[in-house]
C-alpha cells in the first residue's frame, strides 16, 4: 500500500513539476507569440545588449527609442482603415447630399477610381481634404473618428476594425517598453486619427505618435474658443517625410524601428534608425496568403534595401504564430 501511494505521489509530481515548468517557460517567453528562430533570437539579443549596464553597447534609458509604422506593421492595410474612415465620412456626406454622387471627387472615391487622384487637380484634393478632415472643430473630428471605430468592420476579414491589429507587434511593444525603450509610432496616417486608437490598441500614448497632419487654427466658433482644423496639409509622413517627422518630434534617430513591404515608404524610416549604433532595423514581409494576405513590390525595393543594409526581414508566414488575436 505504502509502494502504491509513493509512486502515485511521485507520479504526481512529475506531472505536476512538468505543468509548472511549462507555465514558467510560458511565462518567461517575452514573446510567446513569435516563432523560434533568428528572429525572435535576434531581438531577444539586441534588447539584451542595449539594457545591460556592463555591455559595451548599453545605451541609456532616455535614448532607447523605438519607431513604428502603423499601417502594414502594426495593423492590416488591404485595405487602409484611414481610407475606410474616409469613405464612410464621404458616405454620410452623400447621405445627407444626394447630388454630390455623381460630382467629382465623391464619385471616384465612391467608385474606387483611385487613378483618378493620380492627376486630379489639387483644387479638388483641397475640397476633399475639407470636406472630410477640416473645416470643423477639432473635437467633432475627434469624434467622428471614435464612432468609426466603435462600429466599422474590416470588410476583407470580416471583423470589427478593432481587431486587425498584429498580434506579436503589441507583444513587441509591450517587451520593449517593459526594457525601458519609448515606443513611438511615425506612419503615413493622419496623425489625429491614429492618436484616437494608439493608447487603447498599441499602449502608446497620443504624444508619441507622428503622422500625416493639416494646419490649425485658435479661433471663436458658437462663442467659445476652438482648435479649427484648416484644408492644408503640413507634413505628409511617408517616405522621406518620416526622418523629418521624427527629427520634428523626437529630436534623434531610434536606436530600433520596424516598416513593412508595401511601396517603400520605410526605406528612409530605417536607414535614419541605422545612422544610430547600436541598432535593429525590422521590415515586416506580407508573405501570409492564408492568415492575411500576400503581396510584394514590383521592384522589391524595400526587401532589396532590407539586404544591402543587413535589416531583419520578419516573415509573417514563418516568424509569427498567431497573427490576429481573433485567430487564437
Amino acid at each position: 500500500m505504502y509502494l502504491i501511494m509513493a509512486a502515485t505521489l511521485a507520479v504526481v509530481l512529475i506531472w505536476a513539476n512538468g505543468l509548472l515548468g511549462s507555465a514558467f517557460a510560458v511565462a518567461n517567453d517575452p514573446l510567446p507569440h513569435w516563432n523560434d528562430g533568428k528572429v525572435k533570437q535576434g531581438i531577444i539579443e539586441f534588447v539584451a545588449r542595449v539594457t545591460d549596464p556592463d555591455s559595451p553597447d548599453f545605451v541609456a534609458p532616455e535614448d532607447r527609442i523605438a519607431t513604428f509604422d502603423n499601417d502594414g506593421t502594426l495593423w492590416a492595410e488591404q485595405p487602409y482603415p484611414q481610407l475606410l474612415f474616409t469613405m464612410a465620412e464621404v458616405d454620410a456626406l452623400v447621405a445627407a447630399n444626394p447630388e454630390l454622387r455623381s460630382q467629382q471627387p465623391y464619385k471616384a472615391l465612391l467608385d474606387q477610381d483611385f487613378d483618378y487622384f493620380k492627376t486630379a487637380e489639387e483644387e479638388t484634393l483641397t475640397e476633399l481634404l475639407a470636406a472630410v478632415y477640416a473645416d470643423r472643430t477639432q473635437a467633432e473630428y475627434e469624434a467622428e473618428v471614435q464612432q468609426f471605430f466603435a462600429t466599422a468592420e474590416y470588410p476583407t476579414l470580416g471583423v470589427p476594425v478593432t481587431e486587425v491589429t498584429y498580434l506579436p507587434m503589441v507583444e513587441l511593444l509591450d517587451y520593449l517598453r517593459d526594457n525601458g525603450f519609448q515606443t513611438w509610432i511615425c506612419s503615413g496616417g493622419g496623425i489625429d486619427l491614429m492618436r484616437q486608437i494608439s493608447e487603447p490598441f498599441y499602449g502608446v500614448p497620443p504624444q508619441q505618435v507622428i503622422g500625416t497632419h493639416i494646419q490649425k487654427d485658435w479661433r471663436e466658433h458658437d462663442g467659445e474658443m476652438v482648435i479649427w482644423r484648416l484644408p492644408e496639409l503640413v507634413l505628409v509622413t511617408d517616405k522621406e517625410g518620416k526622418p523629418i517627422g521624427m527629427d520634428l518630434h523626437i529630436g534623434k534617430p531610434p536606436i530600433f524601428s520596424a516598416g513593412n513591404v508595401r511601396s517603400g515608404g520605410d526605406i528612409p524610416h530605417l536607414t535614419y534608425s541605422q545612422q544610430q549604433q547600436p541598432s535593429m532595423q525590422l521590415m515586416i514581409n506580407h508573405d501570409d496568403a492564408e492568415r492575411e494576405f500576400a503581396y510584394a513590390e514590383p521592384d522589391n525595393a524595400s526587401l532589396n534595401a532590407s539586404a544591402e543594409n543587413g535589416w531583419t526581414v520578419v516573415s509573417m508566414k514563418d516568424d509569427w504564430k498567431t497573427i490576429f488575436a481573433f485567430q487564437q
